[in-house]
C-alpha cells in the first residue's frame, strides 16, 4: 500500500466520480481504476459500490476514509513540520478570528508578533463561530480566536479575556445623552444586529433575553462598520463591543448596567493536532499577550 494510493482513494471518495477524479489528480482514468483495485485487492474488501460510470462509497469505504484523510493529514503536518525546522522563526501560520474581535485588539498584537518574527507569514481568516470551528477541524486553520465553543471534546480552547459589550445608539436617540442604561430600556427599540451563525448575536439574543425581551431585529448584518453606519443613520441600536472611529455627532456608546453584557474570548486548536513550530510559536506568544 502506497501513501499515493491512499491519495487517490481519497479524491475518488470525494467525488465519487473516476472521470472527475482523474482529471483532478491530473492521471488517465485506466490508471486511476488500476490503483483503486490494487488497494481493494490489498485490504480485502470493496470500497465502492459501482453504479454505471459513477461510484459510491460504501460502509467499508467511509469507514476508511475517516482513517485515510487523518493519516494524511498527519503525515502533511509531517512534512511542515520538517521544513519549518531547519528555520524554526519561518513558516505560514493561520489564524481564523471572529469578525467582532478584530476591531481593535488584534490589529496590535499581530503588529507586536510581526515585529518579532518578521520571518513568519500570518494567513488571517475572518469567519462565523461556526464557519471557524469547520476550518479547525478540517485544519484549514491552526488556531482560533473565538469565544466559547461547545466542541471541547474535538477543540482545546484557552480563556483570553473577558470583554465587555456596549449599546450603540444614533445621536439623537432619547438615551443619547446617558453614559448608561439597563438593555431592558430598549425593548421596544429596534435592533441592527448580526446573521444568525455569529456569536453577537447568539449573545444580543441571550443578553435580551435576561433583559426581559426578544429584540425586534430589523437588519442582519455581517460587519460592525455595516452595522454602525446603519445605526448612525437613525434606524436602531446595537450591541457589539467597543470600537475606535466613531463620531459622537453621529452615534453614542453607552454602557449597559444591567445585565452584565461581557462576552469570553479565547484561542482554540485542534485536539490531538501537532502545531508546527511557527504555529506553536504564535501560540505562545497570544498566550503571554493576554496574561
Amino acid at each position: 500500500m502506497e501513501w499515493q494510493q491512499l491519495e487517490y482513494f481519497r479524491v475518488v471518495a470525494r467525488t465519487e466520480h473516476f472521470t472527475r477524479a482523474a482529471e483532478r489528480l491530473a492521471i488517465s482514468q485506466p490508471a486511476l481504476s488500476r490503483s483503486i483495485t490494487h488497494l481493494e485487492e490489498t485490504l480485502g474488501v470493496s470500497l465502492f459500490d459501482r453504479v454505471g460510470r459513477s461510484v459510491k462509497l460504501n460502509a467499508y469505504g467511509r469507514l476508511f476514509l475517516t482513517r485515510v484523510e487523518k493519516g494524511l493529514q498527519e503525515i502533511q503536518d509531517g512534512i511542515h513540520e520538517l521544513q519549518q525546522l531547519k528555520d524554526p522563526y519561518t513558516g505560514t501560520v493561520s489564524l481564523a478570528f471572529v469578525m467582532t474581535f478584530g476591531l481593535s485588539l488584534l490589529p496590535d498584537f499581530i503588529g507586536k508578533f510581526n515585529q518579532l518574527y518578521p520571518q513568519v507569514k500570518l494567513q488571517l481568516f475572518q469567519n462565523t463561530t461556526a464557519g471557524i470551528i469547520r476550518q479547525l477541524l478540517d485544519s484549514e486553520a491552526d488556531l482560533s480566536i473565538l469565544g466559547a465553543i461547545d466542541h471541547r471534546n474535538q477543540l482545546e480552547w484557552q480563556k483570553l479575556l473577558d470583554e465587555e459589550l456596549y449599546v450603540y445608539v444614533p445621536a439623537k436617540h432619547r438615551l443619547a445623552d446617558r453614559d448608561a442604561i439597563r438593555l431592558e430600556e430598549l425593548s421596544q427599540d429596534p435592533f441592527i444586529s448580526f446573521k444568525k451563525g455569529y456569536s453577537m448575536r447568539a449573545l444580543t439574543d441571550q443578553f435580551c433575553q435576561q433583559a426581559g425581551f426578544t429584540p425586534h431585529i430589523v437588519f442582519e448584518g455581517e460587519d460592525v462598520a455595516t452595522v454602525s453606519v446603519l445605526v448612525s443613520s437613525g434606524i436602531g441600536v446595537t450591541l457589539i463591543p467597543s470600537f475606535t472611529g466613531i463620531t459622537s455627532n453621529k452615534i453614542k456608546k453607552l454602557r449597559v448596567t444591567e445585565p452584565l453584557c461581557r462576552r469570553e474570548i479565547g484561542l482554540a486548536w485542534l485536539k490531538g493536532r501537532t502545531l508546527s513550530p511557527s504555529a506553536d510559536l504564535l501560540r505562545t506568544f497570544i498566550q503571554s499577550y493576554f496574561q
